[in-house]
This record gives C-alpha cells, sequence and structure tokens, in this order.
C-alpha cells in the first residue's frame, strides 16, 4: 500500500500537516475560502495602517528631538508631524506574518481519521501572533528629558500605544529585538513540533481521501 505522501503526490494535491489546502493549478496552492478572508483581512489592515501611520510631533519644547504623536489620518498631517517609518514598517511585518500564519491555521483539516491528537505546532504560531500583537500594542517609551539631559537614556517601562505618555518616544530598537526574539523562538518550537514521521495509509483511509479529493473537485 503506498504512502501518505505518495498517493497524494499521485492524486496532484496540495497536503500539508494541517491537511488538504487546495489543488495545484500550474505549480501553485490555490485558496480556500477561510484563507481568501484572511487575506482580504490582512489587505484591509495594511490599507488602515497606511492610512493611519503612527506619526513623531515636533514642538517648540522638543524642537530637538520628536515626541510620539500617536496615529493621525495621512492627509490631515501637518509641517511638525513626521511618519515614524521604523514603527510603521514593523507594524506591516507583523501584519504580513499573522496572515501568513492564519492563513497556515485556516487551512483545511485532516479528516478525523489522520488528524493528531494535540496540534503542537498549530499553537506555536497562534501563540506567535498573539505576541507580535501585544508587542506592538504594549511598546517600550523612553522620555525625552532623559534622552535629551541625562548621560544615559532612562527607560520609562512599556505604555499602552493609544494611550502614550506625554514627551516620550518609542524605543524602536528594543521592540525590533522583541519581534525578533519571539519570532526566533517561535521558529524553533515550531521546528521541535514537527511530526516527521511517515505512516501507510490503510486502503478505508485511502479511499475517503479519494472520496474527498472528488468533492473538492466537483
Amino acid at each position: 500500500m503506498p504512502g501518505r505522501d505518495e498517493l497524494i503526490s499521485r492524486l496532484g494535491i496540495a497536503y500539508n500537516d494541517n491537511g488538504i489546502s487546495g489543488r495545484r493549478i500550474f505549480g501553485v496552492v490555490s485558496m480556500n475560502r477561510n484563507q481568501a478572508i484572511a487575506l482580504a483581512v490582512a489587505v484591509a489592515n495594511v490599507s488602515l495602517i497606511l492610512l493611519f501611520p503612527p506619526f513623531d510631533v515636533y514642538s517648540i519644547a522638543t524642537s530637538q528631538l520628536p515626541v510620539f504623536g500617536g496615529f493621525d489620518f495621512y492627509f490631515r498631517r501637518n509641517q511638525h508631524m513626521v511618519v515614524n517609518t521604523s514603527v510603521l514598517v514593523l507594524e506591516m511585518l507583523v501584519v504580513l506574518i499573522n496572515a501568513s500564519i492564519a492563513a497556515l491555521l485556516l487551512s483545511t483539516k485532516k479528516p478525523d481519521l489522520m488528524r493528531r491528537r494535540i496540534g503542537l505546532q498549530n499553537a506555536a504560531l497562534l501563540v506567535v501572533a498573539i505576541n507580535l500583537v501585544v508587542i506592538l500594542l504594549f511598546p517600550p517609551f523612553e522620555s525625552v528629558f532623559a534622552l535629551t539631559k541625562a548621560t544615559l537614556p532612562t527607560f520609562e517601562g512599556f505604555y499602552f500605544i493609544f494611550a502614550r505618555q506625554p514627551n516620550h518616544v518609542i524605543v524602536t530598537t528594543m521592540l525590533y529585538l522583541e519581534v525578533i526574539f519571539v519570532l526566533v523562538n517561535g521558529a524553533l518550537f515550531w521546528f521541535l513540533f514537527r511530526d516527521k514521521r511517515q505512516t501507510a495509509m490503510t486502503p478505508e483511509q485511502a479511499y475517503k481521501l479519494m472520496q474527498e479529493v472528488r468533492q473538492r473537485g466537483k
């Protein structure tokens, strides 16, 4: 009896650890409905991020160094407002990463006969996505006074980004380090939980798989 991977290759479908994710059309895997919704949500988020980017604001008191001014409509900015490109790029990166994770998690699940008892890989991806969102919502801040007057910068702590403190700036270096730390650990856990066992399919399992593929092709 051929193994699962060999049978799936003969059938010409795309199959991963989460199950059948679609047919291969000219070497490209088509998306299912849930993945298309996740892609649409990601595009909407990117549009909102570009329309309402994070701004740094120059003032009379902080003419040498801008302070974090929150989010505002891009076409309503004035001469004292500068887009914080570091935070903007990081926001885009997190949206794209979470969209990729959602595409994996929302792929068509396996039949009950082949489903794992615990989806540790999926759990690791979900934890990574949640951590990235939390990191963006609570970034590290430093005060302007500490950056301009003191010999060494004074770390002020983590604040909710929509309830910013006055005269504070985001520590983008630390923010990027946090994101890299989460991504590296998430990748390590994903590979650690990877199941490399290849099991042969029984005739009943092969028949059910072929029936599922036939129904998806209608």
